[in-house]
């Protein structure tokens, strides 16, 4: 029988009365949520935390993924129960973080709690064990019948069971009255390490019309608080060029030892040499995030300039398709 770990984190799932229940009885309340799983697999609990996932950040995935790496030895397969506000920044960590993984990691949650009457809790923690059990190497985010890939996966809706999609990546699986896997699952090729460090001083910025570069400049200012930038452009990473220099900031950030990090605000590929309107963020020293959307590119920044003090080694890392965000 295989033996999944099952981590809890707090989320909408095990609100109404379960957001204080200790490890044992949080694995007996879901083994009776799911009774025909008892002979499926041997289905351990653990509690890293108790809460709403906008509270999630550098700290519990640095714990996250000690936790997994500690037990990895122990267990098949890994469950994280977490809420889906900002459960693609929390699995884009592990991803990151947990280098040549060889078992499955898999994050859910649900729109609605277990204890409600209508939920979906049910089916993403019954398909979530399922996929736990399977030959999948890879950190995923198990919702609505589909398992889709850590680091490329969005929430794009807070009111429908189908809360999050992965844009321009098919899922690993599709899970209908059977279960098909993508041909893209990748596979370790690399030793196991995990790499657990964050750095917080990163921050998004979004190019919108008018932005007005003093206002970014201020950034620069002073005593250096910030290690790294995720830049937002239009489309494949144009930039307003007619009356304001966006890339005079980037090559500013970037001489003062600042990496600039180019992520998408849609579906497709960062593509710098494309448009006259790019090329300056190139030529500034940015990199290109391929198609990494902000969740996956933030962490990734994060966990690059805490990882990686030599700048080189930094860009390079910047540059890898670690765990298939890239492309």
């Amino acid at each position: 029988m295989r033996k999944i770990l099952l981590i809890h984190t707090g989320g909408t799932i095990g609100m109404e009365g379960q957001d204080h229940l200790e490890p044992g009885h949080y694995a007996t309340a879901l083994v009776e949520q799911l009774p025909e799983y008892v002979g499926f697999a041997k289905i351990d609990s653990a509690i890293l935390c108790n809460l709403d996932s906008s509270d999630i950040g550098p700290a519990q995935w640095t714990a996250l993924t000690k936790m997994i790496a500690s037990q990895r030895n122990h267990y098949d397969g890994f469950i994280v129960v977490h809420g889906t506000d900002t459960m693609p920044y929390t699995a884009s960590a592990c991803a990151f973080a947990l280098e040549g993984l060889d078992k499955p990691v898999v994050f859910t949650g649900a729109q609605r709690p277990l204890g409600a009457l209508r939920n979906d809790a049910r089916r993403n923690l019954a398909d979530s064990i399922e996929i736990a059990t399977l030959d999948i190497p890879e950190v995923g985010i198990c919702f609505d019948g589909l398992l889709m890939r850590g680091c490329r996966t969005c929430k794009v809706n807070t009111r429908a069971y189908h809360a999050f999609d992965s844009p321009g990546c098919e899922p690993l699986a599709k899970l209908g009255v059977d279960i098909t896997l993508g041909k893209h699952i990748r596979r370790p090729t690399a030793p196991f390490r995990c790499s657990p460090s964050f750095d917080a001083n990163v921050m998004a910025i979004h190019v919108t019309p008018g932005l007005q570069l003093n206002t970014l400049y201020r950034l620069l200012d002073g005593e250096r608080c910030l290690d790294g930038i995720v830049l937002i452009p239009f489309g494949v990473g144009t930039i307003p060029c007619a009356e304001s220099n966006l890339a005079s900031f980037v090559s500013r950030a970037t001489a003062q030892g600042i990496d600039v990090l180019v992520a998408n605000a849609s579906v497709g590929k960062i593509d710098l040499n494309l448009y006259e309107n790019s090329r300056g963020l190139l030529e500034a020293g940015a990199i290109s995030g391929g198609e990494m959307r902000l969740e996956a590119a933030l962490v990734k920044l994060m966990h690059a300039c805490a990882t990686y003090p030599n700048r080189d080694e930094r860009l390079e890392y910047l540059r890898w398709n670690v765990a298939g965000e890239l492309e």
